[in-house]
């Protein structure tokens, strides 16, 4: 029984000597062929993580994955990453965070100058960016526009508005209008009052005309003592909303009107009528309001940051929901400077042209002003990555490499960014899938922190 047992016993001897021996070589011939290649391993989404061997991220637990090294000519081994161009002292885990604090110096990847990072290139083979969907627009040199949209309610323009005072003391006889909105035109009788005032005033004109026909002319005659008074008269009926066609009236038939007619001046529409058959008026009170609607107001409501693009005569277009695909074409006659604290916005009034009387008083409108705001280098939404501070963009250069530039844009103009400087005409910049690319960055070191 003890020499099987022996027997046994030596041959799992030279069987785990053999094991040995295979496991030793291939470690042997993975550290001189592609270990030798590699720089260190770090996480994608830690890449501060620096560690020798592979392995587990002590972060986030991830498996770490093989940076590697730059040749002299600063190009990398075909198919993996590139790596940092300092490559990183056997530290622990602390030393490396510090290390790859911004301000700290020995930080890997992009260089500083001034304590201003400076991204540098990395690259990306063009499988891999066809894998993540990269895809690609060109800076191009074109016109802006810019639309602003807001919300407006109709009003009459107050310059148009005409009202009817009453001047003197008496009745309302007869109404020409019946109800508020009723269209009306210039001359057109709006009432007819009594009232002895005028009643009495015209009589005093028909007897001073007539106490001038009768005397002889002079210079120290009656007569032109006659022809002031008449004057005085007149002026008087004046005052009293009586038009100078009634004036002449009486003064061509020598009678005196009883009940008086109250004309329209202008063309519009009754904006109100307080007043009713057989009332009693007396100096001041409102009998009628006419307004003229061929031009209303639109006062609209734009944001604070809005206002600074306002000028006063710009063209804008209103539109209304009751009358779909008809603008109505105006300009911007005034600017309120002051501000509502509650929604932000300040008020905007606009001169429509409104020939027709489709806008009405009280009703809401949308106001659309375009402006030209000149020519700028643009590229897409999609390709700019706002951090916060800085704008990146990734700019090809040609056969899978890319470099980060921080960009100064001008504003945005519908889907397209304006870019004051970073950037040339007939550049390519990456226009989807950014943050995959900027994931690439930052772990081979091209653009450390946002």
């Amino acid at each position: 029984m003890k020499q099987p047992t022996q027997r046994t016993v030596g041959y799992l001897i030279c069987l785990l000597l053999l094991l040995t021996t295979l496991t030793a070589c291939s470690k042997h011939g993975a550290t001189n062929g592609e270990k030798s290649k590699i720089d260190y391993w770090t996480c994608t989404m830690h890449p501060s993580v620096h560690a020798k061997d592979p392995g587990k991220c002590p972060i986030c637990s991830m498996t770490l994955v093989p940076v590697m090294k730059k040749d002299l000519g600063g190009a990398t081994s075909p198919g993996v990453s590139a790596s940092a161009p300092n490559p990183p002292a056997e530290k622990n885990q602390k030393g490396d965070d510090m290390k790859d604090m911004p301000g700290m110096p020995g930080m890997s990847g992009g260089t500083k100058t001034m304590g201003e990072e400076k991204p540098g290139e990395f690259r990306v083979p063009v499988e891999r960016q066809q894998q993540i969907g990269v895809t690609y627009a060109i800076v191009e040199m074109k016109p802006l526009h810019h639309t602003i949209r807001a919300a407006g309610k109709v009003a009459p323009d107050t310059q148009r508005v005409w009202r009817v005072v009453a001047r003197a003391g008496g009745y309302v006889q007869e109404l020409g209008v019946s109800a508020p909105g009723e269209v009306v035109k210039k001359g057109q009788v709006l009432m007819t009052l009594y009232s002895p005032e005028l009643l009495t005033t015209q009589r005093e004109l028909i007897d001073l005309l007539r106490m001038r026909d009768s005397t002889p002319k002079g210079p120290r005659s009656a007569r032109a003592d006659a022809q002031g008074l008449i004057e005085s008269a007149e002026r008087r009926l004046r005052l009293w909303n009586i038009t100078d066609e009634q004036v002449a009236k009486i003064e061509q038939t020598r009678q005196a009107e009883e009940s008086l007619p109250i004309l329209s001046k202008v063309d519009g529409v009754v904006q109100t009528l307080p007043v009713t058959q057989g009332m009693t008026i007396a100096p001041g009170n409102t009998l009628v309001d006419v307004a003229d609607l061929s031009v209303v107001w639109v006062w609209g409501e734009f944001y604070q940051e809005e206002l600074p693009m306002l000028r006063v005569g710009q063209e804008v277009t209103v539109t209304s929901d009751s009358y779909p695909g008809e603008p109505f074409k105006g300009q911007l006659s005034l600017v309120d400077p002051f501000i509502n604290d509650v929604k932000r916005t300040g008020r905007v009034r606009l001169d429509i042209q409104n020939p027709e009387l489709k806008l009405k008083p009280d009703m809401y409108v949308n106001v659309l002003l375009e402006m030209d705001m000149g020519e700028s280098l643009v590229v897409p939404v999609s390709a700019i990555m706002p951090t916060g501070k800085r704008n990146v963009a990734f700019v090809d250069k040609g056969d899978g490499k890319l470099e980060p530039r921080f960009l100064e844009l001008g504003g945005k103009f519908g889907d397209v960014y304006a870019v004051k400087s970073g950037l040339k005409e007939g550049e390519r910049v990456v226009a989807s899938a950014n943050f995959l690319i900027d994931a690439e960055s930052r772990i081979q070191g091209a653009l450390k922190s946002w």
